[in-house]
């Protein structure tokens, strides 16, 4: 843990030297009204306290709710064959979000766009490293350094496309059904609804949204009308494909085909509807889709 703080503070638009010459200072933002903003430090005080209770929120929590025996030496493990790497899609899809959500965030203190773009992106890998650490000092888990890459490429899929296109044009999303899977072993998939949405990996769906007028601008497709390709896991009831099998199943992935609307690229003067859209665009809206698997293709007229 003491050796990913000093990275949160180096980068931090609060570091006095990168406040006051940063390298990465790009034109000023400005807002809706075309005004250019100043930083606001205060928020940016406000930001980084929040950010740092959460951070060592976060670490304690897990310590004492996630983890069943006392925590023991450092350890790796590799567990990339696990779930059919459902949960490193997890974990790609939470970092990205935090990465976006971060930056937002940072931009409405009115720093430069390639700070707030850094400062997001860096907030999407440090959020998820406690839990890595954590790991690594659990007898029952280990480091992974699959979740460590999946925490980066998150953070990297939002900066690179930003870097590369000055917008968002896929976006990672999620969705997720109740399966009967988790009565099985109500231990490991979930014992409740509430548990089976996060541990449940049978029911879950991870997506990228994007919208080919986005890529094509005179094409005349609307930007908010997207395609969406999903991939989603059945017949995992142990984190290992064998003991699944061992137990009487079979299981397979499945890839889908759908359409979805970004909610971000819908035009409207509201604050309040721009910033449910925002939050909303997380998850991918329900709608018919094409399911693709070792059984063939199937067409379901409502998924989500």
């Amino acid at each position: 843990m003491r050796l990913f703080l000093p990275l949160v503070f180096a980068f931090h638009p609060l570091n006095p030297v990168l406040a006051q010459t940063d390298s990465l200072q790009t034109e000023p933002i400005a807002n809706d009204s075309g005004q250019t903003l100043k930083p606001n430090y205060a928020l940016l005080r406000g930001i980084f306290a929040a950010q740092s209770v959460l951070y060592l929120g976060t670490i304690y929590g897990l310590s004492k709710s996630w983890y069943k025996n006392p925590l023991t030496k450092f350890t790796f493990k590799d567990d990339t064959r696990e779930w059919l790497q459902m949960d490193k899609m997890g974990h790609v899809y939470t970092s990205y979000q935090i990465a976006r959500h971060t930056a937002e965030l940072y931009r409405k203190t009115g720093i430069s766009k390639r700070q707030m773009l850094v400062y997001g992106a860096i907030s999407g890998i440090i959020f998820q490293t406690p839990i890595e650490i954590l790991d690594g000092f659990s007898p029952d888990y280990g480091f992974s350094p699959g979740d460590m890459i999946a925490n980066i490429s998150g953070s990297v899929i939002y900066l690179g496309q930003i870097a590369l296109w000055d917008e968002v044009r896929i976006q990672p999303k999620f969705s997720f059904h109740y399966t009967s899977l988790s009565k099985v072993r109500p231990e490991l998939l979930g014992s409740n609804r509430s548990e089976s949405w996060l541990k449940d990996y049978n029911g879950q769906t991870y997506w990228f949204s994007g919208s080919p007028g986005t890529f094509f601008k005179n094409s005349g497709w609307p930007s908010w009308l997207c395609f969406s390709v999903g991939y989603g896991i059945h017949n995992m009831v142990s984190a290992e494909k064998g003991k699944s099998i061992e137990r009487g199943y079979r299981p397979y992935r499945q890839y889908y085909l759908s359409l979805d609307i970004d909610l971000t690229k819908i035009k409207t003067r509201s604050k309040l509807v721009k910033t449910i859209g925002f939050f909303a665009n997380s998850i991918k809206i329900p709608a018919p889709a094409l399911q693709i698997s070792k059984k063939g293709i199937d067409f379901k007229p409502f998924y989500f």
